[in-house]
């Protein structure tokens, strides 16, 4: 017993002494979900198209917004051959000693979970699920604590889940559920920082989308709500810089930010406002006012990506959906303006692909310039981060990864966000992107 209350001991102190020089930035990677697995490039928009549709049908569902795509063509229950929509998977570790974890990097949600042991109904991960049993710094948070009480769906444990212990159940706009204790433990990241006492979802009952082909054990929420990571961490700030999907370098992450994030920049730093909604508080919305294709600006009001007074449409910055999803309005008229100035034939609709001859094979095509405005802010789009190239059975093709959501909202996607140094200012209210070498980041 007393070597126990050493061993408790000395990690609390080691937890203390890390927090109080946290003031330098909490620095981990992400990975790719799909890295490593030896797909095709068609393969690869396949899955891209297909998760982010069943996102967007999540992210709508959460939103209120309308859509007109059917359950049959938006996959919101896992099933054979469907996927999990885990796009970056961030990579901690909890308890002491340290346990690690590697979970879905969510700007979309609130809540930090993980599957623990005993798991009765579990999904598989690659990682051996979280012990509480064998970490010195674990405890369960009552059901009178702040950390309960910020929960949308919580209960008083009685009788097997422990007496007057936080028992929460976390829906996600597509079902997915996940149903545990809520607990705190040390979390320690990349160079040893140690943070004690974070509260988090001990899963213990897991079953949805993430359930098919997962390799995380769970999701980091980034969300603007009190339980998100950011949040718990108190940190201003916390920027993203995805790499290339066709990289195996891992992405950073930080937490946390020098004031000259950006002195090395060697292009100019674009800044916009953070859109805050109190119908959906968690999301990061944006202010987007048009999109230029090539020589043509689409001839679409604002407000067909504005935010609503009921909560509905609206433009959300998002890490977890693959490529940019936009109102079917507005896809239409990007489709047309894509389809009038390349000249070549049209293969499929949506996603938009062009064939390309054998003779041009290999050779980059001319494609004529994506430029998203926001309030104060231009997004000049790198040709790789909207064209997707592909080659399969001696055909070649082109095509532009946006897809149409369905619905009223506007979702920036992963794809659009590649290669650039994304900071969401959060006591300024502000989100500033930037062109970068991410894995020098």
């Amino acid at each position: 017993m007393e070597v126990k209350k050493l061993t408790l001991l000395l990690a609390l102190l080691t937890a203390a002494l890390a927090i109080s020089c946290s003031d330098a930035a909490i620095r981990t990677q992400l990975t790719r979900a799909d890295a490593g697995r030896g797909l095709t490039r068609r393969q690869q928009l396949r899955r891209m198209a297909r998760r982010s549709k069943a996102r967007a049908s999540r992210l709508l569902s959460a939103t209120g917004s309308s859509s007109s795509s059917s359950s049959a063509s938006v996959p919101t229950v896992p099933g054979k051959g469907q996927v999990a929509d885990n796009e970056y998977l961030i990579s901690f570790a909890v308890g002491t000693p340290p346990q690690p974890v590697q979970v879905t990097l969510d700007t979309g949600s609130d809540l930090i979970w993980t599957q623990c042991q005993p798991c009765p109904s579990c999904y598989d991960q690659s990682l051996p699920y979280y012990d509480p049993s064998l970490s010195a710094t674990w405890s369960v948070l009552p059901c009178n604590s702040s950390s309960c009480n910020q929960l949308d769906l919580s209960s008083c444990g009685t009788h097997s889940w422990g007496s007057n212990t936080c028992v929460y159940t976390y829906f996600y706009g597509d079902q997915s559920v996940t149903n545990g204790l809520l607990d705190a433990d040390t979390f320690t990241f990349h160079g040893d920082a140690a943070v004690p006492g974070l509260a988090f979802g001990c899963g213990l009952f897991n079953n949805g989308l993430y359930s098919d082909n997962a390799t995380g054990s769970g999701i980091a929420g980034f969300g603007r709500g009190a339980l998100s990571l950011p949040s718990q961490l108190k940190v201003d700030n916390f920027s993203y810089c995805f790499t290339d999907i066709t990289s195996s370098t891992p992405s950073p992450v930080l937490l946390g930010l020098p004031a000259n994030l950006y002195g090395g920049a060697t292009a100019a730093v674009q800044t916009t406002s953070l859109i805050q909604s109190s119908d959906n508080p968690t999301f990061y919305y944006l202010s987007l006012k048009s999109i230029t294709v090539g020589s043509t600006r689409l001839a679409v009001p604002e407000s067909a990506f504005a935010l609503a007074n009921n909560g509905s449409g609206g433009t959300i910055i998002d890490s977890g959906t693959s490529v940019t999803l936009l109102p079917p309005l507005v896809y239409g008229l990007l489709h047309d303006a894509f389809v009038s100035q390349v000249k070549l034939p049209v293969t499929s609709d949506e996603p938009l692909c062009f064939a390309v001859s054998s003779a041009a094979a290999g050779k980059k095509q001319e494609v004529p310039k994506l430029v998203l405005h926001f309030e104060g802010a231009t997004l000049d789009l790198p040709r790789e981060n909207y064209v997707f190239e592909m080659e399969q059975g001696g055909q070649s093709s082109m095509c532009i990864a946006i897809l149409s959501s369905g619905g009223d909202t506007t979702i920036i996607g992963n794809y659009q966000q590649q290669n650039l140094h994304v900071l969401y200012d959060l006591a300024g209210n502000k989100l500033s992107f930037v062109p970068a070498d991410c894995d020098k980041v």
